[in-house]
């Protein structure tokens, strides 16, 4: 699902990754994964900001508050946003995410648990400063081009990190040999079409993977509570309609007329 100029971007991350002495592809998989997860952090803390103070209600960032180093010294938290580091000297930014970054992502206080559990073991190996500027250079740039033709295309229905991380594992063609495979988006739709779910219903996906079943749930949801005047005919050409405003709290709705 991915359009080929981000497939273009995602192939120089990965040969970023393979010249920079990660030869092993699973390897370089968890290490890209570790990025993305550390950038949607710090994406999703600024969209949960957003939308706390629209509602005119209080909001704990993950990047309140500080952090203590390894000298014992403590450090605004701000400085580990993805946003913030990036900007960093290159032998700076390595030293950084590894000794700041990386540890913090393993000891997530809010809602972190289950993460930081499976999390225990992870190493951030990133060997080189040129290849972890690079990494996050391009990854940045497959996230604006993806931004971008989302909103062109006004497709609501995307599962971001599926499509790249699904990608990756077709390039090396490992995702039957490592006995991961992801349902195609199309059958997704249809399975949940199918499903119907509810409002206030119960939802289970035992082998959840990328959540691609959950999202997919989540947007028919939101759809069914959707004004028809709100609703658009998406990409795939199924009806799609993301603002359920018979649910939202009319002070809100108001203001965004």
């Amino acid at each position: 699902m991915l359009s080929p100029t981000v497939r273009s971007k995602v192939d120089q991350l990965w040969d970023r990754f393979w010249s920079g002495g990660i030869a092993n592809p699973l390897t370089a998989i968890e290490q890209i994964s570790y990025l993305l997860f550390i950038r949607r952090l710090d994406a999703m803390d600024e969209i949960r900001r957003g939308h706390a103070e629209f509602a005119k209600e209080q909001y704990k960032s993950l990047f309140d508050g500080k952090y203590a180093t390894k000298d014992g010294s403590t450090r605004p938290r701000q400085e580990l946003r993805w946003s913030r580091f990036r900007h960093l000297p290159p032998e700076e930014m390595l030293a950084h995410v590894q000794d700041h970054v990386f540890p913090f992502i393993k000891t997530l206080e809010n809602g972190g648990q289950v993460f930081t559990r499976y999390m225990h073991d992870a190493v951030f190996i990133i060997p080189k400063a040129s290849l972890l500027v690079e990494a996050v250079g391009l990854i940045d740039e497959i996230y604006a081009e993806l931004e971008r033709e989302r909103n062109e295309a006004r497709q609501s229905f995307q599962d971001l990190q599926g499509d790249l991380y699904e990608y990756l594992l077709s390039e090396i063609a490992t995702a039957g040999k490592n006995g991961q495979f992801r349902t195609p988006r199309h059958l997704i739709q249809m399975i949940v079409t199918l499903v119907d779910p509810k409002l206030g219903e119960e939802i289970c996906d035992p082998a959840c993977g990328t959540g691609g079943f959950l999202l997919g749930a989540y947007l028919h949801i939101l759809t069914q509570h959707t004004s028809p005047e709100h609703r658009y005919i998406a990409e795939d050409g199924i009806e799609r309609g993301g603002w359920a405003d018979p649910l939202t709290d009319p002070r809100q709705w108001a203001a965004l007329k």
